[in-house]
């Protein structure tokens, strides 16, 4: 596999506001690490202030102890048992008095106690001379009810000891009570700026990667102009992420895999929706691939023509002129759509409706020979 990117520059990262969804960051960084990127600095609103603290740090270690390990109650002042309950639709696990008296603490409050979102900040941080030391710039996001505006704090060079508290004024999700850090009040940043990509355009970075999680928040790059000559590149997910609130670890461990393959995706240029296809080579060479290996179309044929148009039509025309044209449109291509787009679209359906594990980079042999195996294993038929 040929990397796409130049690895003699350096790269900002921008880390999009998301809660829970954040866990698809840390997977494509360790991609990114993995490819050897250079990280020139971060910029991050609400949940992507806290990555981009581990990633400043470079501790991937700790990142993924915490994200694989994430509860609800690690987050917000709330029974893990009673949130499980609650979406398993299980009433009769609920105590019900506790949660009224949880529901009128809240409104008492005027939101959830931040405390347990403090202390996972802390860990996070550890010792904030690991950030301020970094040899990566970090800039959190955030919008400040005192001052009545939105703030890009360079959070290495705050007041000593101020680094926890601009990366929780950052996270200041709506549904926490409100308290004052350093004597100011402070909202969630991705409220107002919830991609900032405008930041490290301030800053003058020419390169930067963007990594999408779709949260709740201002998609502030909807509106963000991009000045000539800077290179502005994505990570971000086909399928849906969970909830913003969904502190469930077993979710966040899917959004990790999901976050690094994606970042393979994108640092190598792979083919495939779903899948990751290393597909090397020109339109002739998969159109020719295809019509030498019509055993795996014979699917296809049987469920998109009818036995009078495969009657009506010999040899190469019936998939050419009927078949090849239908598929195209089953599928969705672009309307410019080759051989190649197809060919690519026709592997990952088989192995789709095959079940074959697709959190692997495989090469385009490997996959039809995984294929071929699961049909004969299934004498010949493929599972609808």
């Amino acid at each position: 596999m040929e990397l796409k990117l130049d690895l003699t520059r350096e790269y900002g990262i921008v880390l999009e506001g998301g809660g829970a969804k954040g866990a698809y960051q840390i997977g494509a960084w360790k991609a990114l690490r993995e490819a050897g990127i250079r990280i020139k600095g971060i910029a991050g609103a609400s949940v992507g202030s806290l990555n981009g603290a581990l990633i400043c740090m470079d501790d991937l270690e700790k990142a993924e102890g915490i994200w694989k390990n994430i509860e609800y109650s690690r987050v917000m002042d709330v029974s893990d048992e009673t949130i499980k309950a609650l979406k398993r639709k299980d009433f009769k696990a609920l105590n019900m008095q506790e949660i009224l008296n949880s529901g009128v603490q809240f409104i008492k409050d005027g939101g959830f106690d931040v405390t347990p979102l403090k202390n996972l900040i802390a860990e996070v941080v550890g010792d904030e001379s690991r950030i301020r030391e970094s040899d990566r710039e970090l800039f959190a996001v955030t919008y400040s009810v005192s001052e009545h505006r939105e703030l890009a704090v360079d959070v290495r060079k705050g007041e000593e000891g101020s680094v926890k508290d601009m990366l929780l004024a950052s996270a200041y999700f709506m549904a926490f009570k409100n308290e004052k850090l350093g004597g100011k009040r402070y909202r969630d940043g991705g409220g107002l700026n919830n991609v900032p990509l405008g930041v490290l355009l301030d800053k003058g970075y020419e390169d930067i990667i963007v990594i999408r999680i779709y949260g709740w928040g201002f998609d502030s790059e909807k509106v963000t102009k991009i000045p000539e000559g800077v290179n502005v590149y994505h990570i971000a997910p086909r399928q849906d992420l969970g909830g913003i609130l969904e502190f469930d670890k077993k979710q966040s461990r899917k959004n990790m895999t999901l976050g690094y393959y994606d970042a393979k995706r994108f640092l190598y240029g792979l083919a495939g929706r779903i899948y990751y296809i290393d597909a090397p080579g020109s339109e002739p060479y998969y159109f020719d691939k295809m019509m030498s290996e019509l055993e795996l179309l014979k699917i296809y044929v049987e469920e998109d023509l009818d036995q009078e148009t495969r009657e009506s039509l010999n040899g190469y025309r019936m998939f050419t002129e009927t078949l090849f044209p239908r598929m195209a449109e089953e599928f969705k291509l672009k309307e410019d759509w080759n051989y190649r787009d197809l060919y690519i679209a026709i592997l990952e359906d088989l192995a789709k409706r095959l079940k074959i594990n697709r959190f692997q980079i495989y090469t385009v042999d490997r996959l039809i020979g995984k294929i071929m195996m699961k049909l004969h294993s299934l004498d010949s038929r493929i599972p609808l």
